[in-house]
């Protein structure tokens, strides 16, 4: 009964022994294995992604060129509206004139709807044209972004291990990638660091 007892408290202190080293080495390792995982995925596998919004939202250049954009979206909505508003206050006026018998004659008045008419169209051939030449204008500007950026990732992967850059837009063409594919910050930094360069030129 004695042995049986001793034996009992041997294997006991045994596994609680065991039971220490594996929680206390777990942690540490755990750890360690997910450095190690995230250094040799970016190693095995010579592939990142770039969060395009978030680089574009950090990129000095794009957000230059976008409030260029806006600021000429605004002025040209400016004169449109301007534009407009002296047409309506024509239309107005036109109206106020036919209710009150203003026109000398039937001739004047139909003379004076087809001027109406024809500004009218005039306007809507300007709206339609102000909203190509923005779209225009937009397409360029992404145009321009992206063989900058493209012009600047065959540079940078010369200098870092990646065969493959890829780009990702609300999550849409990566689902999952682990955190260290991630270059976007490190891209940001160094095309604002170029730009800042070329604009102190």
């Amino acid at each position: 009964m004695k042995n049986l007892s001793i034996v009992l408290n041997a294997v006991l202190l045994v596994a609680v022994v065991a039971l220490f080293i594996i929680v206390f080495s777990n942690g540490t390792s755990k750890e360690e294995t997910a450095q190690k995982e995230k250094s040799e995925i970016v190693q095995d596998y010579p592939i990142a992604y770039i969060n395009t919004d978030s680089l574009l939202i950090n990129y000095e250049y794009a957000r230059f060129l976008n409030e260029e954009l806006l600021t000429k979206e605004e002025s040209s909505r400016a004169d449109f509206n301007e534009r407009l508003k002296v047409f309506q206050d024509d239309m107005r006026s036109f109206q106020r004139k036919v209710q009150n018998n203003g026109f000398l004659n039937l001739e004047r008045a139909q003379n004076e709807e087809r001027r109406l008419r024809q500004k009218e169209q005039e306007l809507q051939e300007l709206n339609n044209q102000l909203s190509n030449d923005l779209m225009r204008q937009q397409n360029q500007m992404n145009q321009e972004l992206r063989d900058t950026i493209t012009n600047f990732l065959e540079e940078y992967t010369q200098k870092h291990p990646f065969k493959l850059v890829l780009s990702n837009t609300m999550g849409d063409n990566v689902l999952y990638a682990n955190e260290a594919l991630n270059i976007t910050n490190s891209i940001v930094d160094e095309l604002n660091a170029r730009y800042q360069e070329s604009e102190n030129k």
